[in-house]
């Protein structure tokens, strides 16, 4: 990514809830264009579930959401739920991880949990059941880190969360996503 400035932020928008099941459809690159006509640069989507990284000299990450929440709305007619990080939170993530996270893809499916504020990752947990020897849930910064065995994943409470309230306020990428996500603001 080109730096343009001393004040210039890199930043992931995370959208929660397009792409999926049918709803709220949009093309990425219809996406990248809609970030681009607003002036924000340097402009990258990862695949269809809602990854736009993107640079903004912006004067923080809560009016920049509104704005993002409103441009989105109204180029798309949905209502936009959307949270940010930056390179250094995402750096964050992906550090804070319990140790051994993401290790075992052969045996275990692991998911980061990225909460919109106000939610707290403990506010989170609250509301997270695991079932013994199936699943595990972690608090982090801004995010709940959650693993399952592949072999037991049908009994998994991690499809529990998505019939709760808490849930509008959070969306879910796998690790992968979330290490290449990092790798892409990187510069990589």
């Amino acid at each position: 990514m080109t730096t343009h400035g001393t004040s210039d932020t890199a930043w992931l928008a995370l959208l929660r809830g397009i792409n999926v099941g049918g709803r709220n459809v949009i093309r990425m690159a219809e996406l990248r264009e809609c970030f681009e006509s607003e002036g924000f640069r340097d402009v990258v989507t990862y695949i269809q579930s809602g990854n736009v990284i993107f640079r903004s000299a912006s004067s923080g990450p809560g009016a920049l959401t509104a704005r993002i929440e409103r441009m989105l709305a109204a180029a798309f007619d949905y209502r936009a739920k959307v949270t940010l990080r930056s390179r250094k939170q995402m750096r964050a993530v992906v550090a804070g991880a319990p140790e051994g996270f993401g290790v075992q893809s052969d045996v275990q499916r692991y998911d980061v949990l990225f909460l919109i504020p106000p939610l707290t990752a403990a506010d989170a947990m609250e509301h997270v059941s695991t079932r013994p020897g199936v699943d595990e849930a972690w608090a982090g910064e801004g995010v709940l880190y959650f693993s399952r065995l592949i072999a037991k994943a049908s009994r998994s409470h991690l499809s529990r969360i998505a019939s709760m309230p808490v849930y509008q306020s959070m969306t879910i990428r796998n690790w992968n996503s979330t290490t290449r996500l990092l790798r892409l603001m990187e510069g990589d």
